[in-house]
């Protein structure tokens, strides 16, 4: 009886915690699927188009399970990858991932990625909601060198003209974005009647 009281109560906190991070954050940690990691890794194959920028970073913003920041460290071995995720059931499970199976050129960190410099940036990989891809436009103009990379899986940066467009297989035809650094700026005009 106490060890299925325990298991309840371990469900109900676990519960709590994506709901309340997903309530604070705007969105729940979703994987991205293999095949929208595949139009990722087409949109970045490796050396290719990243730029030799200082550091030459690769980011995954709101990193959720670390199913693709593993998958962008192995793409990328040569570089450093930092994910970021700020719920804590998904990083603690993507740390024990990262445990069991150990890439020297990854890190995950527990924290809001609106307060990290990304300056260092050569690639930012995001999946986030319209929103947040609001908040992140500033921030990436302001911090992001010329020639880096930015690529964002089912929501366009508002405002931003793609450089390359990418469906997915699946059954969404989920939308892959890259962008190239400084953005080109779609016209302000274009949304009004």
């Amino acid at each position: 009886m106490t060890l299925a009281l325990l298991s309840l109560v371990l469900v109900l906190v676990a519960i709590a915690l994506l709901l309340g991070y997903t309530i604070r954050t705007g969105i729940s940690p979703v994987p991205t699927t293999p095949r929208v990691a595949a139009e990722i890794f087409i949109l970045c194959p490796p050396g290719s188009l990243l730029p030799p920028t200082a550091g030459g970073v690769v980011y995954e913003l709101g990193s959720g399970w670390g199913n693709l920041a593993i998958a962008l460290a192995k793409r990328f071995p040569e570089r450093a990858v930092v994910g970021y995720e700020l719920s804590p059931l998904p990083w603690l499970a993507s740390r024990l991932t990262l445990r069991l199976w150990p890439r020297a050129n990854l890190v995950l960190r527990r924290a809001d990625f609106l307060a990290a410099d990304l300056g260092d940036a050569a690639l930012v990989v995001c999946y986030l909601y319209p929103g947040a891809m609001r908040r992140l436009r500033d921030k990436l103009e302001r911090e992001l060198q010329a020639g880096a990379l930015v690529v964002s899986s089912a929501f366009p940066v508002p405002g931003w003209r793609p450089a390359a467009v990418r469906l997915a297989a699946d059954q969404y035809e989920t939308p892959v974005y890259l962008y190239r650094m400084p953005p080109e700026v779609e016209s302000e005009l274009a949304d009004e009647p």
